[in-house]
């Protein structure tokens, strides 16, 4: 009897540690630097960086303060993919971290999260598949946040195709909204990609295979995604458990490809605010180098 009392208060306590751990990870944030061999040859660098699901809660300085010093590293533009909010009042928090970055020219998508509120599910769910919007799920006032970035000269890629000028160089970018919501109409954009292109990039919010299998089929040299969250608890060894969407979990985070296209998921900044747990998955943000081919 007193064995198995011991053997339940050492559980117990390994479990708070660990649940103690993965609520300081969400604090741990991490910049990666990854280098991606897309450009034709004898092309100059182009440098991204690539931000994704701030999941913005108001009083969040610590986050916003790291955010913001991305600024710093000066790279040639910003690509955000979505989810910039975890909260009904998250966007001045939001527009209050990127500020600086918003100095540089960017682009971005939103993500279910910026649409609707944040609600509380048992994480049990997301092993049956990806989580489902509700049909009483708040709408929230997502017009501010868009506007609040177009209005400091980032391009707002939902649904379209643009022609975007980096550091002298053509990058045209196919975007389309979140397909998680079945927001996304890639079959709506006519324009092809700019043939006189330097890079041909993909952006959206959640790596669903049929956004994926589009733009590689348009031969788009490099796709952007997050909301996966990286798997946002995480194996040791093993990796991610699920992704929230179809795409498989070897993939949940960092780069790999899909057919001839370079893909890179991000595995965020945040979580949910009824989620405010990660484990061998820190928040980050990735500055992306893209280079010539050999």
């Amino acid at each position: 009897m007193v064995s198995t009392i011991k053997a339940l208060g050492v559980t117990a306590a390994a479990g708070i540690g660990a649940l103690t751990y993965a609520h300081l990870e969400t604090k741990r944030f991490t910049l990666r630097r990854i280098h991606v061999p897309v450009l034709s040859p004898g092309q100059a660098p182009i440098r991204l960086l690539h931000i994704s699901d701030l999941h913005m809660i108001p009083g969040q300085k610590i986050k916003s303060q790291w955010v913001s010093s991305l600024a710093s590293l000066s790279p040639d533009a910003v690509v955000a993919t979505g989810d910039f909010l975890s909260h009904e009042n998250g966007v001045p928090s939001a527009l209050e971290a990127l500020d600086p970055l918003m100095d540089l020219p960017g682009a971005f998508v939103l993500g279910s999260n910026d649409y609707y509120a944040p609600r509380p599910i048992n994480p049990i769910k997301y092993f049956s598949g990806p989580s489902q919007l509700t049909p009483t799920r708040q709408m929230l006032d997502w017009e501010p946040l868009a506007s609040g970035m177009t209005g400091r000269g980032w391009l707002d890629l939902t649904n379209t195709q643009v022609d975007w000028k980096v550091d002298g160089r053509l990058i045209s970018v196919k975007g389309v909204d979140d397909p998680h919501i079945d927001r996304d109409d890639y079959n709506s954009i006519t324009n092809d990609f700019n043939g006189e292109a330097d890079l041909t990039l993909g952006v959206v919010h959640a790596p669903y295979l049929r956004v994926l299998d589009a733009m590689a089929a348009d031969n788009t040299q490099l796709i952007l995604a997050g909301h996966t969250h990286g798997g946002q608890l995480r194996v040791p060894s093993y990796g991610a458990l699920v992704t929230n969407c179809d795409l498989d979990t070897k993939r949940a985070r960092g780069l790999s490809s899909h057919h001839n296209s370079a893909l890179h998921v991000s595995a965020g900044l945040g979580c949910s605010r009824y989620a405010p747990f990660r484990f061998a998955c820190p928040p980050e943000a990735t500055l992306i180098t893209l280079t010539s081919r050999a």
